[in-house]
């Protein structure tokens, strides 16, 4: 069953290729959805997919790429839209 979950994540997250490493990770898991720099310096991010890979790209989250250096990650879960058919980085 598939579920989602909209993340905020803190730190120093931008400028780092942040996004992209998402996105990677996302492919990676199958799951689909969108990332996004916000301005005040955050990262948002939903995910769809099964709730375990779900959890396991939160946990990756929270680390973040090597040059990252995450704060804090938010996690607000909702259920699936299945409005997404991939995994984009949004402007």
């Amino acid at each position: 069953m598939n579920t989602s979950a909209h993340v905020f994540i803190k730190g120093e997250v931008q400028g780092v290729f942040y996004r992209v490493w998402v996105r990677t990770q996302a492919e990676r898991l199958g799951l689909t959805g969108w990332v996004k720099n916000l301005t005040d310096g955050r990262v948002e991010a939903v995910f769809e997919g099964p709730k375990d890979k779900i959890e396991e790209i939160i946990n990756k989250c929270k680390i973040g790429p090597s040059v990252a250096g995450v704060k804090y990650v938010e996690v607000k879960w909702k259920k699936a839209t299945k409005e997404h058919t991939g995994f984009e980085i949004e402007r």
